[in-house]
C-alpha cells in the first residue's frame, strides 16, 4: 500500500506530542537538507498533518527536499491541517524561487535586509 507521498510502507516514529497526525509539531530543517537527510524529514513529515516549519539554519537544500516539502505541505492542506513558518534561510528561499515553489510552499514575505 502507499503512503500519502507515494512511497510505498510507512517509517516508524512520531511528532513530539506522541500519536502520528494529531497535534502540531515543529519540524526544525537540517542545515544540509538535501536527498541524504530525507528519510529522517520524511519521517517527521509522515507523523503529523500541522506543524511549524522552521527552515532558519538551512543552508543547502536540493530539488527532493523542496519536492518532499510540497507534497507535506499539500498533503497537510487536504487533511485539515496546517503548516506555518518560523524561519527560512536565504539558500531555501533561493532555491523555491528558482524553482516556482514560493506559492506552493505557502513560504511568508521574505524580510528586507
Amino acid at each position: 500500500m502507499r503512503d500519502r507521498f507515494g512511497e510505498v510502507g510507512r517509517m516508524g516514529g512520531g511528532s513530539k506530542n506522541g500519536a502520528a497526525g494529531k497535534g502540531a509539531t515543529t519540524i526544525r530543517l537540517p542545515a544540509d537538507c538535501r536527498m541524504t537527510e530525507l528519510p529522517a524529514l520524511r519521517e517527521q513529515c509522515l507523523a503529523t498533518s500541522s506543524s511549524t516549519l522552521d527552515a532558519t539554519a538551512v543552508e543547502r537544500v536540493d530539488t527532493a527536499a523542496l519536492q518532499l516539502l510540497v507534497a507535506f505541505h499539500r498533503d497537510a492542506l487536504t487533511r485539515g491541517g496546517k503548516i506555518t513558518w518560523t524561519g527560512v534561510s536565504t539558500p531555501l528561499r533561493e532555491a523555491a524561487e528558482r524553482l516556482g515553489l514560493i506559492q506552493a510552499l505557502a513560504l511568508p514575505a521574505a524580510m528586507p535586509a
